[in-house]
């Protein structure tokens, strides 16, 4: 009898730690990733010739998507760990951000790939649209792309019987809004299909550059970097197509492995969804010299050791 008594107390407890554990490991790494991307923000605000370089541009296009990602997706593991309930109505647009911003990832990454593309092969007669002036239209059209999916899911959407819009308290997750197994099986094939074309393009550049690196005598190194920069781009975005596999990891694991079924899921929450994004902005940001000696100089601990009389030398 005491031992029955005792058993729901040690889940709770147990159920409480891993709580604690998990929202111990997010934080963090949620606070650092921000504070970099202010910094970054800051240093592009305060030096104006990075907005002269589509590169730039589109990096910093990619670090305020991964923050929209991080806040949103960031929200529903916070509401999630902490058992919060509300409405549909209120779930649904921070639902819809998320999916968005993640969708929005591979697009970027893809348009990164292309413009170094482009930078390689057309340094002097660079098409219009790859220029900075107009590069916005590119972002403006990645936005349009990247809201067609979940905007369908949201049409598609049939709630359970019984639940109300606006007064229904539930958790806020996607399997509220796709709750038809038909519309679950339309959203894997959709996003397949996304992740697929994408995979593609990122493929093309890094073989075009590939074969171009050995006939191009001149800029070697700009070549071999955006080779690189390339490589990376299609490691982030296998990162990210990991998620999918969570629903088939999880029915073959979770009898296999002593984890729970919510710890398999943080885990590839952590893995495949958080840390790609963590990583971007280190990974693109401080590879680049120029970016990386104003990061030195914007930060304190680094700025009080910079020698002005070696910095003078450099300049030199």
């Amino acid at each position: 009898m005491q031992n029955l008594t005792e058993l729901p107390g040690n889940t709770t407890s147990s159920n409480n730690l891993s709580v604690i554990v998990k929202v111990c490991v997010v934080i963090p790494l949620f606070i650092a990733f921000l504070f970099f991307i202010l910094l970054t923000l800051y240093i592009f605000a305060s030096h104006r010739q990075f907005f002269d370089s589509s590169r730039y541009i589109l990096f910093t296009y990619m670090l305020m998507n991964d923050t929209l990602q991080l806040l949103s997706s960031v929200s529903l593991f916070l509401l999630a760990m902490g058992g919060v309930q509300f409405a549909v109505v209120y779930c649904a647009p921070l639902l819809f951000v998320s999916t968005a911003t993640f969708l929005n990832t591979p697009l970027i990454l893809s348009t990164m790939s292309l413009e170094r593309y482009v930078a390689i092969f057309y340094p002097l007669h660079r098409p219009a649209i790859w220029r900075p002036e107009w590069i916005w239209i590119i972002i403006l059209s990645l936005w349009f792309i990247s809201c067609i999916l979940p905007t369908i899911d949201f049409v598609l959407m049939r709630l359970k019987p019984g639940v109300d819009v606006h007064s229904t308290p539930l958790l806020c997750k996607n399997t509220v809004l796709n709750a038809s197994p038909i519309q679950a099986l339309f959203k894997v094939s959709l996003n397949g299909i996304f992740f697929a074309v994408v995979a593609v393009v990122i493929l093309f550049t890094y073989i075009r550059i590939l074969l171009e690196t050995r006939q191009m005598r001149q800029d070697r190194v700009s070549v071999s970097k955006a080779l690189h920069t390339v490589l990376l781009h299609g490691l982030q975005l296998l990162l990210s197509m990991m998620a999918f596999s969570q629903p088939i990891a999880e029915l073959l694991l979770v009898q296999r492995v002593s984890l729970s079924q919510a710890d398999m899921s943080f885990i590839y929450y952590f893995c495949f969804i958080l840390l790609p994004r963590f990583l971007s902005p280190l990974i693109y940001g401080l590879r680049d010299e120029s970016l990386r000696s104003y990061v030195k100089k914007a930060m304190p601990c680094y700025g009080a050791r910079i020698d002005p009389h070696k910095e003078v030398k450099m300049t030199k």
